[in-house]
Parts: C-alpha cells; structure tokens; sequence
C-alpha cells in the first residue's frame, strides 16, 4: 500500500472502477483526509471533488437570506405555468460538517436547466460550530418558506415540492420528508430523491443489520474512520443516535408510510449502501413506493465526478429523470 495519505486501501482497489482509480491516484491520493488532522475551519477550504460538470446556465439565480440560514435559487429561463414552476429543494452532503451554498451547483442546476423547476440549493448552519438539531431547523425553515413564499418570491407551485439530498444532506431530505407531516399546515412533499443518504447514525463496523460498515470500512472518500469523526461532530451526544431527526430508520411505522415515494441511489463500494438499501426496504414494506438502484463499483462521491466518470454522469442522468418524471406525474 502506497503511504500516499489518501492512497487506495488494497482490499478496496481491485474492486474499484478503473475510471475513479486513475482519478484517485491523479487528484485525491496526495490529500490529507480531514478526520486525521485536528479541527479547523479552515478545512472547509479545500479543493472539491474533481472532476466535476459546469454549473449550467438558467433564467436567474436568487440567493435569499433566512433566519439562519441562506437558499440560492435556480429559475428557469422563459414564462412558468399557470400554476407556477414545481420545486426541488436539494441538499449539499458534506457529513453535516462540510460543502457551503455553491456545493452541487452544478447537479442543481442542471436540474433547473432539464426539468424546468426552481431548484433550490440550501447553505444549512454546519457543526461543529453549529451540532444537531440546527441542519434540521435549517431543512425545515426553508421548506416552510418555499411553501408559503415561494409562489411570490420565484413564481412556485407549492403543490408541487420535491426534496433531494447527498449524504448527509440525503439524510436532512428524508427528515424533511417526516418533519413536513407535522407541521401546521402539514407541506405536502411528492418526492424525494436520497442519493447515498445517512439513515441510521447508529450503524457501524460491528453491526450485522448493514453488513457494508464492516466490508467497507476502509474505502475511500468515506471510510469509517470519516463518517464517525462526521457524525461526531454534529451528534456529539450518542443519546440522540436513535431520534427520527438524525436517524429516519427509527420513524414510527406510521410516520414513515406516509412520506412521498422515493429514488435512492447507493453506491456498490460506499460504506452507506447497506443502510441506504435497508431504508428502502422499510418504505416498500409500509406501501411506499421506492426505487433503489445500487451503482456498481462505484464510491460515495461520484454525483460531484459527474463529468469524469461514467457511472457519475449515469447517477446524475437517472436523479434528473426520476425528479422529472415525478413532476409530470404530480
């Protein structure tokens, strides 16, 4: 094994995509993982994942200040139907820890740019400055203010909401999901889309119910090592592991039936994808309507690789579809 800091591990490499191996050992090898170094802000600063797609061209683009939080909005060019644009609100990953506002602006707005809706990017408070629950409040303070003022702010349908999320941010969608049944008046939300989310912050290399943190414990980008220093710093506290605000697994029954029908995308070499897998599970169980797909010998971060890999640009393909597709059916 090389002693490159981020060098591939050999129980992942020969399993990995050619295509991402190259562009590992090119751009990521030489990388300090951030979980290894001591805390600072400053480590929000480093370079992003390579290899990713141009942010696209669109009517405008807002940014719009809330109480604690900002959302940049994408519109799309030309005149919105009669009952407004639908809208996705899609949130960055980054372990609750990392990524800012410009995070996926390229996914984002190509959603705007192909589907024709305001696309919404959220800048939620980050630990461990700010821990659990703020990325929650955030999530749901921008979905209330879609709801009532995006009609007036970006000319919005608010019958028709999508919620998307990367990682840590797949995990704030599916909790928006649960959150916006509770709230008066409850926000109808059609779809989610949950690309490589975080479901259960319990799991881990011990546990038998997600055989791929034992498996996968040593991939790249996301080893187990990363996502506990993640979960870490923005559950400081284990007794809040099992809340439905951090871990949707552990929603009631009831909840978790009625939230909208779903696309999860995992990743074949991703330390999520069990877990991700297991929550689509559980919705079909209770009648959600759920598609997974697993994309093969693929890592965590590939949707931000998008213009360099293959099965990243496949990844971004399949989520603008099934957004779109979720649209024309609302």
């Amino acid at each position: 094994m090389s002693d490159l800091p981020s060098a591939i591990h050999p129980d992942i490499l020969p399993r990995l995509d050619p295509e991402y191996v190259a562009i590992h050992n090119k751009y990521i090898a030489h990388r300090v993982p951030p979980h290894t170094i001591p805390w600072h802000p400053d480590i929000r600063n480093a370079p992003y994942i390579p290899g990713g797609s141009p942010v696209r061209t669109v009517g405008a683009v807002k940014d719009i200040s809330l109480e604690n939080c900002k959302i940049r909005a994408f519109i799309p060019e030309g005149t919105p139907p009669s009952q407004g644009w639908p809208v996705l609100l899609y949130i960055h990953g980054g372990g609750w820890t990392l990524g800012s506002i410009d995070t996926l602006n390229s996914f984002i707005s190509r959603q705007c740019k192909e589907n024709n809706c305001v696309s919404v990017a959220l800048d939620y408070r980050l630990a461990p400055e700010n821990p659990y629950p703020a990325a929650v409040e955030d999530t749901v303070d921008a979905l209330k203010f879609i709801y009532h003022s995006g009609k007036a702010e970006f000319n919005a349908n608010v019958n028709k909401i999508a919620v998307g999320g990367s990682s840590s941010g797949g995990n704030l969608a599916a909790i928006a999901c649960l959150k916006a049944q509770e709230l008066t008046p409850p926000i109808p939300i059609i779809f989610q889309l949950l690309i490589v989310p975080v479901t259960d912050n319990t799991a881990s290399v011990t546990d038998d119910r997600y055989p791929s943190w034992n498996e996968l414990q040593n991939t790249v980008w996301l080893c187990e090592g990363r996502m506990m220093w993640f979960r870490n710093m923005y559950l400081p506290d284990p007794a809040t592991w099992t809340e439905p605000d951090n871990s949707p697994m552990f929603a009631s029954d009831a909840a978790l039936a009625k939230v909208p029908p779903a696309f999860i995308c995992v990743c074949e070499l991703d330390i999520l994808r069990d877990e991700g897998i297991a929550y689509g599970e559980k919705l079909k169980s209770l009648g959600v309507k759920v598609e997974t797909k697993v994309y093969p010998r693929a890592p965590h971060q590939i949707l931000g690789m998008d213009a360099a890999l293959k099965v990243g640009k496949q990844q971004a393909d399949d989520a603008i579809k099934a957004v779109g597709d979720a649209f024309k059916a609302a």
